[in-house]
């Protein structure tokens, strides 16, 4: 359940089938997934043309999905690369 300081009663209910044991990090991780998804969705969408396919074969489709998701890896592995990059840049300078 989330219920934000403020408000008179909670805004969003999740249902799980986790352990008990389970501890709140990764209970509020997976809840927040599903945001990260829908932001990738979208950018390839956008970005990298998910919505461009106009074939009829299933492999056609599959192969266009497959080479959209394969870019949008490529180019969440490039964000990482140059965050970390310029983490140890400003470390460097800063030494």
């Amino acid at each position: 359940m989330e219920w934000p300081v403020g408000e008179p009663e909670p805004v969003k209910y999740y249902l799980c089938d986790l352990p008990k044991s389970t501890s709140l990090r990764p209970l509020v991780a997976a809840a927040r997934g599903r945001w990260r998804v829908e932001q990738d969705y979208q950018q390839m969408k956008e970005e990298l043309g998910l919505d461009h396919f106009e074939g009829r074969s299933w492999t056609g489709w599959h192969h266009h999905v497959t080479m959209v998701m394969l870019a949008h890896l490529f180019l969440r592995l490039e964000q990482r690369r140059r965050s970390n990059k310029s983490t140890l840049d400003t470390a460097a300078n800063a030494a």
